[in-house]
């Protein structure tokens, strides 16, 4: 098999000529023959300008291209697209599938033999490993790692939870222009991803434990100087991987997902990781089962206390002796045999772990945080094909609640009606959006985190029961049931709700149902007229008529390996 220079010529038709060419323009960069004989490295680029949680990838950069000179290879980076958050229209999640094509396609068109793959904000690290996984050549992932905290007026923040609480309070008029304004430039003071568990940090926990990257790299600050020693040993491990032939598929196997997922459970992660881990395993031929990942959430309590779910952030946990020091309290629900590109086991990595006496952030399992999981999958006549809520961030209050549903018919009607004062509702409502699905939106947004009415938030009302198609935040928190599936878009039970019915959400029964007999909803199945077929182009029309639903991953239908 062809390694280095002479992996993946060019066709021209005379491989001699591909070759004699490929050295000609790259010794016009100023390489010796030498360099050129070495294993080569591809290191993914994903700064951006319009990526500020990428801001320190040009260091890594450097120094993974040291630790990889170190070991003899030959450091090659190249630019993928990079996707940011709050700089992504519609929504990040629209491109995730595009990222990872195009990181595909990068890594298979040029020579080399084994790759690192530098991402952290909340859609990149999955798109690259979807990609990863469908090249299968030894891959390491890096994670830009977290942002430090902010402060005002002697209270810690941290974006986004803190974002989205303090937002609603500016919402309910307690905090004025003026301070809501002094806080915007506090909320996120440094390079990094959100400094909470929200999606950003839930992944790279979940890529560390399943084998992906280096023990320890999911929780070192973006800032600190052990981002960059991370970033040139994950240089040197990747000649390793490179020579060892140890690629994504025999990493990422039922056993490392389940690891992974018992650790999304443990930490209180993000809801969006299910689906990005259910693409990824998706990609191998591999099936995440969601009757089993919620079985999963009644074993394994959560045992983090970071925001939003507790009261920490991720340098907190980072300091506690992150990832490798949870694993030690979840080792005996853990296959620990499983590989890892560092070259260990899992195992091994666990005994490696630091012990910080008097820490105060990873508890025991004799005194978790939330008993029940973090994550929760429901059924019932509005969610036959399954939905998430957040236990471990939801109202203790509203897990069992009935109430009269308040349907806003997409996102623009509900951003046209929630503050209207003359709004028919009540703390006891249950609201419901959809048409903000894969299909419905599109690109299934985080419009989930549906905003308290404001008449209701003057009131002081914090939490409702909230339903939808779409997806919400890692960073966000209440009692908010997600990416219900089928999506109203495609005729999902929810495209039959109307305002005033009856729903009842039964989180320990895992139910959800919308209190209509069966023969009313048949009728208005029947009357429901198909929604219209925009007229799209080019990535759009991709898009639309090839995404999934949300149990599948809302990859791409002709990017699964067939399950």
């Amino acid at each position: 098999m062809n390694s280095g220079m002479r992996k993946g010529l060019t066709s021209y038709g005379d491989a001699a000529f591909s070759l004699f060419l490929r050295r000609a323009f790259i010794k016009a960069m100023g390489f010796s023959d030498d360099a050129l004989a070495r294993p080569i490295i591809g290191i993914a680029d994903t700064a951006s300008d319009f990526n500020p949680c990428h801001g320190n990838v040009p260091a890594l950069i450097a120094a993974a291209k040291r630790g990889v000179m170190l070991a003899g290879g030959l450091p090659m980076a190249f630019p993928t697209i990079s996707i940011h958050e709050s700089f992504a229209h519609p929504t990040s999640m629209f491109l995730r599938n595009l990222m990872a094509m195009d990181t595909e396609e990068m890594i298979r068109a040029q020579p080399m033999d084994a790759v690192i793959l530098i991402g952290g904000c909340d859609k990149t690290i999955p798109a690259q490993l979807m990609a990863a996984a469908s090249v299968d050549l030894p891959a390491i992932v890096l994670p830009v790692g977290p942002m430090l905290v902010g402060h005002h007026k002697g209270e810690v923040l941290g974006a986004c939870t803190d974002c989205r609480r303090l937002w609603a309070r500016h919402r309910a008029g307690e905090i004025d222009e003026a301070e809501i304004d002094a806080i915007s430039g506090r909320l996120a003071p440094t390079h990094g991803t959100c400094m909470v568990m929200g999606t950003a940090s839930t992944i790279a926990c979940m890529t560390e434990a399943m084998g992906m990257a280096l023990p320890g790299t999911a929780s070192i600050p973006a800032t600190h100087a052990d981002r960059i020693r991370a970033a040139e040993a994950t240089g040197t491990a990747a000649v390793r991987l490179a020579a060892s032939g140890l690629t994504p598929s025999r990493i990422i196997t039922d056993a490392s997902l389940r690891n992974a997922l018992i650790v999304l459970q443990a930490i209180g992660g993000s809801t969006n990781a299910l689906i990005h881990f259910t693409a990824i395993a998706g990609r191998l031929g591999l099936k995440i089962d969601l009757e089993t990942f919620d079985r999963l959430g009644r074993e394994v309590p959560v045992l983090l206390d970071l925001k939003p779910t507790g009261a920490h952030y991720m340098e907190d946990f980072h300091w506690a002796g992150g990832v490798p020091r949870l694993l030690r309290e979840l080792a005996d629900l853990l296959d620990t045999s499983c590989p890892s590109v560092s070259g260990a086991t899992l195992a091994e990595s666990i005994a490696e772990a630091e012990e910080v006496p008097g820490q105060r952030v990873i508890h025991s399992r004799a005194a978790p945080i939330h008993v029940g999981g973090g994550l929760a999958v429901l059924r019932g006549n509005l969610a036959p094909g399954g939905a998430l809520l957040k236990v471990s961030a939801a109202s203790a209050a509203l897990l069992r609640h009935e109430g009269r549903a308040l349907v806003f018919d997409g996102i623009e009607d509900m951003a046209r009606r929630i503050d209207d004062e003359a709004l028919d509702v009540g703390a006891d409502d249950v609201l419901v959006l959809r048409h903000a699905g894969p299909k419905g939106a599109p690109g299934m947004p985080e419009a989930g985190y549906i905003p308290i009415p404001r008449k209701l938030a003057r009131q002081g009302v914090k939490d409702m029961v909230r339903l939808s198609d779409a997806r919400m935040s890692g960073t966000a928190f209440g009692t908010i049931v997600l990416h219900i599936t089928p999506e109203s878009a495609v005729g999902g039970p929810l495209a039959l709700v109307r305002s005033g019915d009856r729903i009842r959400l039964d989180a320990a029964a895992r139910r959800l149902d919308l209190l209509v007999e069966p023969a009313e909803l048949a009728a208005r199945q029947a009357r429901l007229d198909p929604p219209e077929r925009p007229a799209l182009r080019g990535y759009a029309w991709l898009f639309h008529n090839h995404v999934l639903q949300a149990d599948e991953g809302c990859d791409f239908d002709f990017c699964r390996e067939a399950l």
